[in-house]
């Protein structure tokens, strides 16, 4: 299995209520629709850290799961993926965003 990371940030503008319930609401459908995707799970901050002594630096993680590297690859190139990435204009800032693709080593199961 291959798990791509994606760690996000909000637009600017936008509140945490606002950006959570887009991406949970509307966009999760449209990720979720993205062929060879084998699981997707969105990984959102803690409302209660925003304010506190120890702000995010960074408003969620999406990870989605893929049986190896060629149907990630072939999923980047699809409808739904350019949908997708349609939608993410509306909600995140990409020049505060990242992606890092992994093969998990598990320590404690």
């Amino acid at each position: 299995m291959v798990k791509l990371i994606y760690v996000i940030t909000r637009k600017e503008g936008m509140s945490v209520t606002e950006f959570q319930t887009h991406w949970r609401e509307v966009h999760a459908p449209i990720a979720a629709a993205i062929p060879g995707v084998r699981r997707y799970v969105q990984c959102h901050t803690v409302p209660e850290l925003y304010g506190s002594d120890l702000p995010p630096s960074y408003d969620g993680a999406a990870e989605l799961w893929f049986d190896d590297l060629l149907s990630m690859r072939k999923a980047f190139v699809t409808e739904e993926t350019a949908t997708a990435r349609e939608d993410e204009v509306k909600f995140i800032d990409h020049s505060k965003s990242f992606m890092i693709v992994t093969e998990e080593k598990p320590i404690i199961e």
